[in-house]
């Protein structure tokens, strides 16, 4: 049983748009790894994992000796964009342990220290680089909630909120949209191609190799490869949104390795800082690199603290390609687990990359049921989807073996118990 938990400061004093403290009622005190604990001292397997932010884990051990040095030491802790020790060295690494390895060539933009921040600043610079106007995105995208990253969000309820017309983008379905029985590209190239289709060319496609929000759907990496030479041939500029799916979440750093495509611009943020640290990234070829000094800031894009565990994380599991290997393996587990469970019960899916997988309910009122029978058992997963209908699993990278097993087994019997046991 849940111990009952006085929320009443929360409720008298805290917005209405609280969110993820409806669904999980417990206040948090401690967290370690994959675990969190109540101030009741109940321990809960977290499967949740920031919402994609905390790939390493709860305070990390390595990032937080790293950190704990620092502040120790008097670093720099609110550097805007000044040059400092902090910053040289995250950016020493990202060169020899991201690019260098991968045979990639960008520039690196400091943006404020959010995924929506990164995206904005994204779309700003493909406008200005191409004198364009129009975002091409795709349905069931999720980007953030600025006004700019609403833009090109599908979900409606998140759109409404802007208040305002979003305008300048254009949705295209998403890979298997159609259920793969309509070619997704045809109509979209005849569009772009046709001078008198209305159609003007847009600045840029922004995309995500795996929408999490959107209800883990999957883009397959030949329509990767084609959306990437489609945009090539015309001059439109490709932005890869890896704000949740990069750091290492599908397995390589980077999603879109697994199509060998290379983004114009790409947007990091979420686990880019290792320890829960605000930080956000963007990455852009050089030849796009036309910012004029100051053109997108932010008081905080210098958040030197997670510049020093960004740095300590690249350099403890990007150094060689151990965690990537161990993310395949242990996705490659979570798969068949879950698609075992599924078989046993009518209107149960499940899809899936690396460490991020998504439980599909036709009904989607379960979903919601699973989610508070997990927590009963101890277990932090969400929903996403456009109607909260998928289950959605991001565990920490580095979870152990058991603690794997433990979360899965929680989540199977909690599927089994919504769904009327096993068949």
């Amino acid at each position: 049983m849940i111990t009952t938990t006085d929320t009443s400061i929360f409720e008298a004093m805290e917005s209405n748009v609280r969110g993820y403290c409806r669904d999980w009622p417990a206040i948090f005190s401690t967290a370690e790894g994959a675990w969190l604990r109540d101030e009741q001292g109940r321990e809960y397997l977290d499967f949740f994992a920031g919402a994609g932010a905390l790939n390493y884990g709860h305070n990390n051990p390595i990032l937080k000796k790293a950190l704990l040095e620092y502040i120790g030491s008097n670093g720099i802790t609110h550097g805007l964009d000044m040059s400092t020790v902090a910053k040289r060295e995250l950016l020493e690494t990202i060169r020899d342990n991201l690019l260098s390895p991968r045979g990639l060539d960008y520039k690196v933009q400091f943006p404020g220290p959010t995924g929506a921040n990164a995206v904005e600043a994204a779309l700003k610079l493909a406008r200005k680089v191409t004198g364009r106007k129009t975002i091409l995105s795709f349905t069931n995208a999720f980007h953030g909630m600025t006004l700019g990253a609403l833009s090109v969000t599908g979900n409606a309820a998140k759109r409404a909120g802007a208040g305002v017309p979003l305008e300048h983008s254009t949705p295209m379905p998403y890979d298997g949209y159609f259920d793969n029985t309509i070619e997704d590209f045809g109509w979209m190239q005849r569009v772009l191609d046709d001078s008198s289709s209305g159609f003007d060319r847009p600045a840029a496609v922004i995309v995500e190799t795996v929408q999490g929000e959107g209800g883990v759907n999957l883009a397959r990496a030949e329509w990767l490869r084609h959306l990437a030479g489609l945009c090539a041939a015309r001059d439109i500029l490709l932005i890869v949104d890896d704000v949740q799916m990069g750091c290492g979440r599908t397995g390589p750093f980077f999603s879109f390795e697994i199509a060998g495509i290379t983004p114009d611009i790409v947007t990091l943020s979420k686990s880019i800082g290792g320890y829960g640290l605000p930080m956000a990234l963007v990455l852009l070829k050089p030849e796009h690199d036309q910012w004029s000094p100051g053109e997108h800031n932010g008081t905080f894009r210098g958040n030197n603290p997670a510049f020093v565990t960004a740095t300590a994380a690249l350099r403890e599991y990007w150094s060689d390609d151990k965690l990537a290997q161990r993310t395949a393996e242990n996705g490659a587990y979570v798969s068949r687990t879950l698609s075992a469970v599924a078989e046993r019960h009518a209107g149960v899916s499940t899809r899936g990359r690396g460490m991020v997988h998504g439980i599909v309910f036709d009904d989607p009122s379960q979903a919601g049921k699973v989610c508070r029978t997990a927590f009963e058992q101890g277990l932090l997963v969400e929903t996403s989807g456009s109607m909260d209908e998928v289950v959605k699993l991001l565990p920490p990278l580095t979870l152990g073996s058991d603690e794997l097993d433990q979360g899965l087994s929680v989540l199977v019997s909690s599927i089994d118990t919504v769904c009327g046991g096993a068949a």
